[in-house]
């Protein structure tokens, strides 16, 4: 499913968008993934959201349509992707965790030189970024556009079973960590590992 339908699809809440990525395929530099893991992010309700403090010139993208490309940079060295989510000015968005490598892989071999296997490749936000060649100058991309040069075809309904969809904490916030909104695909080798950051509160309960 791509074009307006995807949009309209992605135009939810954030846990609705992010279920509805997995298993969409995303096409950039000659690289297609398939998407087995995601986390949702909402905005103002959410203090480990990017838009938590409301509009800025980086997160803007956050708070436009839904199916636009939010990008930025982790510690300064890794490019993450995020997706809008929801209807303009939410400020919702979607991370893409990781994906499975479906096209291009000599082109994903030579970004990932250091991957040891193909399920390495696209297997953690920033290595996912890496790998399709996605820079900051390509933060504010519509997705959906007909012809776009990075784009996001979503799975077709029914596509990805729900017996086979995952939940659990985030990876690495330090606020708001224990909230189920990572969702992944059970038995995907390209899904990261688990890791709570060591500034987070303890765990409730």
């Amino acid at each position: 499913m791509s074009g307006e339908a995807a949009r309209t699809l992605l135009a939810t809440e954030p846990l609705t968008a992010a279920r509805a990525l997995l298993g969409a395929h995303f096409t950039a530099n000659g690289v297609a993934v398939r998407i087995v893991e995601v986390e949702a992010y909402r905005g103002s309700a959410d203090p480990a959201s990017h838009a938590y403090r409301g509009m800025t010139p980086r997160n803007r993208v956050m708070f436009g349509p839904a199916g636009h490309l939010y990008v930025y940079r982790s510690y300064g060295i890794h490019t993450c992707m995020n997706v809008s989510a929801g209807l303009e000015g939410a400020g919702w968005a979607v991370l893409l965790r990781a994906g499975e490598v479906a096209g291009g892989r000599a082109a994903a071999v030579d970004r990932r030189a250091a991957a040891r296997t193909d399920a390495a490749l696209g297997r953690g936000p920033g290595n996912l970024g890496s790998v399709l060649g996605i820079g900051l100058g390509d933060s504010g991309a519509d997705l959906l556009a007909p012809g776009a040069a990075i784009s996001l075809t979503l799975a077709p309904p029914g596509a990805v079973d729900d017996a086979a969809v995952r939940s659990g904490p985030r990876v690495g916030v330090s606020v708001n960590a224990d909230v189920p909104w990572r969702l992944w695909l059970d038995g995907s080798p390209a899904v990261s590992t688990y890791r709570r950051s060591p500034r987070a509160d303890p765990p409730r309960g």
